[in-house]
């Protein structure tokens, strides 16, 4: 195999990979014991076609596109290897050559990592954050964790504010029903709006038994076209009205529900965790707030694919989270009314952000010649095993050498960020954008 490395514009290379023809049989030999079994032929046993006959009646091309794949997922990873490239882009690939008793050619053309011309980065300004807990919000969280224990009673009285209902409805449009507008015994929070318009304020007052006529209007960028901007009218049939029995707020309850023996502990404690939960977001709130000055302030040139990548990953992890709550991509793309396009044209300034934070980190661990040790490694990988619940050095056997080699990069990246913040400078409050760039 031979790898000519061409540099183009916009930090953008072709890599052109030559590869001998004897791979190329060997790629079309296994091309053709992949495929024989699906092939039939008048005179021979269905899988038992020679690879000879196969070529002579469709032409020897028959393998080719499958002898092509072989080959570049077999020699690319060697050509990435030998070019010395930073490649931050998956390949577009291209075929030049692929012909029986000839050597096989492909290119590839990537992007490279980009020069950073890093910006100020020691002493950068961010704006200081009371992380101080009122006896005020120590209330608020008891409160919602009381709600959070209510018990759900039936009631005999008009529907209120916070109050579920559980109804039959029947929707139409000019006397038309529609799909996805009738349904019986649903529960539906009011106040939730999770029903368009007015139609949980419509229920409010009205008790179980009554029949209530509810009209509304769907909204004029409905993600059904043939309901947008359309009056409907609904019949619903109130079976039942729920409400939330809120606990009392005593020792006993406190014993119950949790570790503590009384009220002024759990408070204490409930206090406690407001100031943590503070402490962490106003530490990511800095972090983020100092990273985006030194980006602003950074120079480099992104390539498109490197850009486009980055996409490509988020969408992926997307999909992956919305998966686990039972949904699908497309699912989800057709409850909002968006083409894979306009997510990916939303999803491309937060992928640039990235990019350029990923590229001035990096670039900073250079600079301070930051490392991982064996022992933060090793402190990682004992993190990760309580969290799996399994011994270290098991967990340490089955750790894979680019795994590895990943531990000890985002390692470097977070001693980067703290390197960061160690020597950030905090200001009472935000300062005019000129202000701030006469400081940084």
């Amino acid at each position: 195999m031979s790898v000519k490395v061409e540099n183009l514009d916009k930090n953008m290379a072709k890599i052109t990979v030559e590869v001998d023809a004897s791979e190329l049989d060997k790629a079309i030999k296994t091309a053709y014991n992949r495929q024989k079994k699906s092939m039939s032929i008048p005179g021979f046993r269905k899988g038992k076609v020679p690879q000879a006959v196969i070529e002579r009646m469709y032409g020897a091309e028959v393998f080719y596109d499958d002898a092509a794949n072989i080959l570049i997922s077999q020699e690319y990873p060697k050509a990435y290897d030998e070019s010395g490239l930073e490649i931050v882009s998956q390949p577009q690939v291209e075929v030049v050559k692929c012909q029986k008793g000839e050597n096989f050619i492909f290119t590839a053309e990537v992007a490279t990592r980009p020069e950073v011309k890093l910006g100020k980065y020691e002493g950068v300004t961010v704006t200081k954050i009371d992380t101080s807990v009122t006896d005020e919000e120590v209330e608020e969280e008891i409160a919602r964790q009381l709600k959070t224990n209510a018990r759900t009673v039936t009631v005999e009285r008009p529907i209120e504010n916070g109050d579920t209902a559980v109804i039959d409805f029947d929707g139409s449009v000019d006397g038309v029903a529609f799909d996805g507008g009738k349904s019986e015994n649903y529960s539906l929070e009011i106040g939730s709006h999770s029903f368009i318009d007015t139609f949980e304020d419509q229920l409010v007052g009205k008790k179980a038994g009554d029949d209530v006529d509810v009209n509304v209007t769907f909204p004029e960028d409905y993600q059904e076209e043939s309901l947008a901007g359309k009056a409907a009218l609904f019949k619903v049939k109130i079976h039942e009205v729920k409400a939330k029995e809120l606990p009392t707020l005593d020792d006993e309850y406190v014993q119950d529900t949790t570790d503590f023996e009384n009220v002024a502990d759990y408070k204490a404690d409930v206090k406690a965790t407001l100031e943590k939960r503070k402490e962490d977001n106003a530490k990511r709130t800095k972090e983020d707030e100092a990273l985006a000055k030194i980006v602003d302030k950074s120079s480099m040139e992104i390539p498109d694919a490197m850009l486009d990548t980055q996409v490509n990953n988020m969408i992926n992890d997307y999909a992956r989270n919305l998966a686990q709550s039972g949904l699908s991509f497309q699912q989800y793309l057709q409850f909002t009314g968006m083409t894979i396009e306009q997510f990916r044209e939303q999803t491309r300034p937060d992928a640039l952000q990235r990019v350029k934070t990923s590229l001035v980190l990096e670039e900073i661990v250079k600079e301070q010649n930051l490392e991982a040790t064996d022992a933060d490694v090793d402190s990682r990988i004992e993190e990760m095993a309580k969290r799996y619940n399994m011994p270290a050095e098991d967990l340490k056997k089955n750790v894979q050498d680019d795994e590895l080699e990943g531990f000890k990069k985002q390692i470097a990246i977070e001693k980067a960020i703290e390197f960061v913040m160690d020597n950030v400078k905090e200001r009472a409050k935000r300062k005019s954008k000129k202000d701030e760039e006469k400081e940084d």
